[in-house]
């Protein structure tokens, strides 16, 4: 392999700020909004999309903002984010679900408003278009970021730095100790998610209520789809079939969700093994694979699922969500048995009930592990084990590959992305480094704001 070396020069710093957040998606935007909190503070957001949101723009619903008993356990600053959207019509409650826990439906498009919002009114200042190329450490504590635009190479000084990017990008920059995927270092695939309009809803639900034992839906009782919002995942043999005949389809289950419009679903069938979100040339690859796959399942929904015959392809979110990339080591590594055995802590700084749910590395099919009813999330997880100045929140926060395909969802990333907000802005102000943070103060601001901690 051919290389070069990179001429020496001096780099322009763009900013110096308090607190820096990098990543602009659920865990990004709770994080700095958190962080900014009386205005004390000056907080900067970078991102390298045209948006904020992230995840939260692709269609996705926010799972489990409910436990299996049907009580919240995501709430503060999550909560009061969907309620923004609510007020204006572009969210809906959360509905229980026997296989999600819980369903709540956001309009994509607003979420970028909302976020804006947010951050205007808490003075955060916002920077898109920017990558993050290196990070600046000096005797093991993190001083700042060097980020990449078309205004070239410029540095970015900040006394903490929250990263939300859900690839580590800072983290394994600045040295951190990070796993992908599992034993053999393979990852669950992304998925490219993309809307139908023009269905005829009352006909889909009808059609699964009446010929349940047809369509065979998992785990979900026919009684979910009979009114709300609802995800339907099953329908394995006529699946089978389609794919028997031709349809490049390369999952094994029919998925789709309701959105926010009475004509609209979404659909989460694309997906392309393989994949590693952190090489743009695998990115790449999934993207085109995704994108094609697309037409052969939309056409096999209006081919086999009664409703869907007028439908058409309305939206195609800009990017193809990733499940999962680089994970970091930090002072508590999260792990599955912690999980299905309901764990809790005095440290806890989140409660999440969401199953793990592991699309499988290798072929098209996913596997759910429920344990118990909810479990804590300790501080730390957002802790690098050994770098200072740096606090990790979102889908690479340090969990096991196990553990981590059930905290990956939107509703727990949010929840850390808070915590991770809070602790950094409570930090600044006692004069102490985040792995020094009082997390009793911690946990005290985020029960003040609303928050979950049983």
């Amino acid at each position: 392999m051919k290389t070069f070396i990179e001429p020496q020069k001096k780099l322009k710093v763009r900013a110096e700020v308090d607190v820096l957040v990098v990543g602009g998606g659920p865990a990004g935007i709770m994080a700095a909004e958190a962080a900014a909190k009386d205005k004390n503070l000056h907080v900067m957001l970078l991102e390298s999309r045209g948006f904020l949101g992230g995840n939260l723009t692709i269609g996705l619903p926010i799972l489990a903002f409910l436990n299996k008993n049907g009580n919240q356990i995501i709430k503060g600053a999550p909560q009061k984010f969907v309620d923004r959207l609510a007020a204006r019509g572009c969210a809906t409650g959360h509905k229980r679900c026997k296989l999600h826990m819980s369903l709540t439906m956001v309009d994509p498009d607003m979420v970028k408003t909302v976020a804006w919002e947010i951050m205007d009114e808490q003075g955060v200042e916002v920077l898109l278009y920017v990558f993050v190329s290196d990070a600046i450490v000096e005797n093991g504590e993190v001083k700042g970021v060097i980020i990449e635009s078309k205004a070239g190479r410029e540095v970015i000084l900040a006394k903490t730095i929250i990263d939300c990017t859900g690839d580590a990008d800072v983290a394994y920059r600045a040295g951190v100790e990070c796993t992908m995927g599992d034993s053999e270092g393979r990852m669950q695939p992304p998925s490219l998610m993309f809307s139908m309009r023009g269905v005829d809803l009352q006909q889909v639900r009808d059609n699964v209520v009446n010929h349940y034992d047809e369509y065979t839906m998992d785990i979900m009782p026919a009684e979910q789809f009979k009114t709300g919002n609802f995800t339907m995942v099953g329908m394995r043999k006529q699946l089978a079939d389609a794919i028997s005949k031709g349809y490049n389809i390369t999952v094994s289950r029919t998925i789709f969700m309701t959105g926010i419009k009475d004509d609209e679903l979404w659909v989460n069938m694309t997906r392309e093994c393989g994949t590693d979100g952190t090489d743009p040339v695998s990115y790449t690859h999934a993207e085109h694979e995704c994108r094609k796959q697309m037409y052969d399942v939309a056409k096999y929904l209006k081919e086999y699922i009664p409703g869907f015959e007028k439908a058409w392809i309305e939206n195609v979110p800009p990017f193809t969500g990733i499940r999962e990339t680089r994970v970091i080591k930090g002072k508590h590594v999260f792990t599955k048995e912690e999980l299905l055995d309901g764990a809790r802590f005095d440290d806890a700084i989140a409660v999440a009930s969401y199953p793990i749910d592991l699309h499988h590395e290798v072929g098209g099919d996913c596997t759910l592990i429920y344990g118990k009813d909810s479990y804590d999330l300790p501080y730390g997880v957002l802790v690098p084990e050994k770098v200072e100045n740096l606090l990790v929140a979102g889908r690479s926060s340090s969990m096991t590959h196990d553990a981590m395909a059930a905290t990956r969802v939107m509703s727990t990333v949010m929840a850390l992305g808070e915590a991770a907000g809070c602790a950094a802005r409570i930090a600044l102000e006692d004069n102490v480094k985040p792995s020094q943070v009082d997390v009793k103060k911690v946990q005290a601001a985020l029960l003040e704001n609303g928050a979950y901690l049983r």
